[in-house]
């Protein structure tokens, strides 16, 4: 079953904002001690992590079913932590999503917008 365009689209602004996420990487020399450092870098990667979750949660729940190999839930869960408790949240856990999770998320996008 193909999925509605809407889908496809919100995929695409995703994909969009996953490569925000690598230029702020590129711009700061993809370092961790950098990230801690320089609020500038985490407010950029947080604020891409933030729209992420608020697409995902445009996306189908039929599209978000049938790939569910993607935690969706926990995408939406990032955003919520980050738009809640900015100022609280664990840097090391945002690192580890903006490192990790984005590129498996992004290796998706790219991956069914080639279809």
């Amino acid at each position: 079953m193909e999925y509605p365009e809407r889908d496809r689209q919100i995929l695409d602004q995703i994909l969009r904002y996953c490569h925000e996420i690598d230029l702020a990487h590129g711009e700061y020399g993809q370092s961790y001690v950098k990230f801690c450092e320089s609020s500038t870098y985490r407010n950029a990667v947080a604020m891409c992590l933030l729209q992420i979750g608020e697409l995902v949660n445009k996306l189908s729940d039929d599209f978000k079913g049938k790939y569910n190999e993607i935690p969706w839930r926990a995408i939406k869960g990032m955003r919520n932590v980050v738009a809640h408790e900015y100022g609280s949240i664990d840097v090391e856990i945002v690192w580890e999503t903006a490192e990790d999770g984005i590129r498996e998320l992004k290796e998706f996008c790219r991956e069914y917008l080639e279809k």
